[in-house]
């Protein structure tokens, strides 16, 4: 960014628009906060419900689900129940319900219980709100800033449940891959013949590691979810920003990996998600991919 520009989004219009992004910002990292939490039980229950299903089909095959423990007696969706204290139980007023100012006065703790309210909750609005700032300073006012904005709120879910849960839901990659396809008709990020080949091309590549590792050790080295991950990451950018999101995905893996056991915070043979790896990548490929290519071919002298 030259100074220029620097002095461009120092504008009121600028300030603006990048304090109302923030605002913006902190209320989807709220929202965020409950899809991360809820989605991953909504799609237990629905498993749960689709279990009862077939043991009601199949007779003795499985025992009935008795009426109060039957899914549907638990509905569950991102809008239902309100937010409440994870210890009490107590509804969360609206008041108390601020994005990161809440918390803050708050302490940290439940108004009702004094319980702990963990500090992950106003960590993820605060990056979220931090990560969307960024993407309007790098794109301006923009379509393609509205489209970033998008993908990485979606990235955001989806790396912190697969930190959680080792799951990374299809209710978000396919949305955001086929956005990512719909997109390229309007020339964002890449063309419709680069995008839909990128689609097909990560899904396979991941797709042919994951079975190669399977043959050979008799495990499975990953989860399929990873394949869509990077599927959408071809459709949003083009199949030429796949090597360099793979590379930058397994040297994160690795360096962040080796540091965790060394460290003695995770065991060597306990399981890895590679999803946030993979989410971070794409998204540093999404902002500086062609810097960062640009920067390599000059360092290497491969530039012309």
């Amino acid at each position: 960014m030259s100074i220029s520009d620097a002095v461009d989004l120092l504008a009121p219009s600028a300030v603006m628009l990048v304090g109302l992004t923030a605002v913006l910002g902190l209320i989807i990292g709220s929202f965020l906060n409950v899809v991360i939490l809820r989605l991953p039980r909504m799609m237990a229950l629905e498993w749960e419900r689709e279990c009862a299903e077939i043991g009601a089909e199949g007779g003795d095959m499985a025992a009935p689900v008795p009426p109060e423990e039957a899914p549907e007696a638990h509905p569950l969706s991102l809008s239902h129940p309100p937010s409440t204290c994870p210890h009490c139980g107590a509804r969360i007023a609206p008041w108390d319900n601020v994005p990161v100012v809440s918390w803050l006065l708050l302490r940290g703790r439940c108004r009702s219980c004094k319980g702990t309210i963990s500090v992950r909750y106003p960590l993820i609005e605060a990056l979220t709100a931090v990560l969307s700032v960024i993407v309007v300073w790098h794109f301006g006012a923009s379509p393609e800033a509205a489209a970033a904005l998008v993908l990485t709120w979606g990235l955001i879910a989806l790396a912190v449940i697969d930190l959680d849960t080792q799951l990374l839901p299809d209710d978000i990659t396919q949305p955001l891959l086929w956005l990512g396809l719909v997109l390229s008709l309007f020339g964002l990020f890449t063309d419709s013949t680069s995008a839909i080949i990128g689609a097909v091309s990560g899904f396979m590549a991941l797709w042919l590691v994951y079975h190669a590792f399977r043959l050979m050790t008799g495990k499975e080295g990953m989860g399929r979810g990873d394949f869509k991950l990077l599927a959408l990451f071809g459709a949003w950018l083009g199949w030429q920003t796949l090597p360099q999101i793979i590379l930058l995905a397994a040297l994160s893996g690795a360096v962040i990996g080796v540091g965790l056991i060394a460290a003695g915070r995770r065991d060597a043979s306990q399981p890895m998600p590679f999803g946030p790896y993979l989410a971070v990548a794409g998204w540093i490929a999404m902002m500086w991919g062609t810097s960062i290519t640009d920067a390599y071919l000059r360092w290497s002298g491969l530039a012309a």
